[in-house]
């Protein structure tokens, strides 16, 4: 829901950094590689309890992760780059529930899950709709950029990044925060399933 604003809000600066980084010699593989490090590490910060280091690598991560799109703008982007971006990112997505449920088992382990099974929801919707609307062709007009068909809702990236800071910020009220994030997660995949159907009925 706020991914357009955030884009908006962040291309400057964003672009800035891009173009030093192309002059650099540094390519939009390896920053998304460098990305995906950066919040593995994160993940390991929280599981260790770690949690505002885990917090600042997070923000760091998806730092990395808006430069690659755009380094590779500069450059030539890829479809292989496009789809090692988007794997990546879910296994990112999926390593931060993991880790306050390895952080903290007896407290966090059932909202993680629960949250865990709402991001496969998300995730196999959002997938779908960009499956299918590469084979008929869809202009993505909201985000051309993406190497894909981007299907927003009411959970997009800048929601996730505002919730696993929160939860890195109160870690005592991470099964709040992540049965709520789960049920916007749950909206997010009703209305993505409506639109889809009726898209491609």
């Amino acid at each position: 829901m706020l991914d357009r604003f955030a884009i908006a809000l962040l291309r400057p600066p964003i672009s800035t950094l891009a173009r030093v980084l192309v002059r650099a010699g540094m390519g939009a593989n390896t920053v998304t590689l460098v990305g995906f490090s950066i919040g593995m590490f994160a993940a390991f910060l929280i599981a260790n309890e770690a949690y505002i280091a885990g917090a600042a690598a997070i923000l760091v991560s998806r730092l990395f992760d808006g430069l690659d799109g755009a380094v590779a703008r500069l450059t030539t982007p890829t479809d292989a780059g496009g789809f090692l971006d988007i794997a990546l990112d879910f296994l990112f997505y999926a390593s931060i529930p993991l880790a306050f449920a390895l952080a903290d088992p007896l407290g966090h382990a059932l909202p993680a899950a629960v949250l865990l099974a709402a991001f496969i929801g998300t995730g196999s919707s959002f997938l779908a709709f960009a499956v299918l609307a590469a084979k008929r062709n869809l202009p993505n007009l909201d985000f051309p950029d993406k190497s894909f068909y981007f299907l927003g809702g009411l959970t997009e990236a800048t929601e996730t990044l505002l919730f696993f800071v929160a939860m890195c910020v109160w870690p005592e009220h991470f099964a709040m925060l992540a049965y709520a994030f789960a049920l916007m997660c749950t909206i997010t995949i009703a209305t993505r399933l409506w639109w889809g159907w009726r898209t491609f009925q």
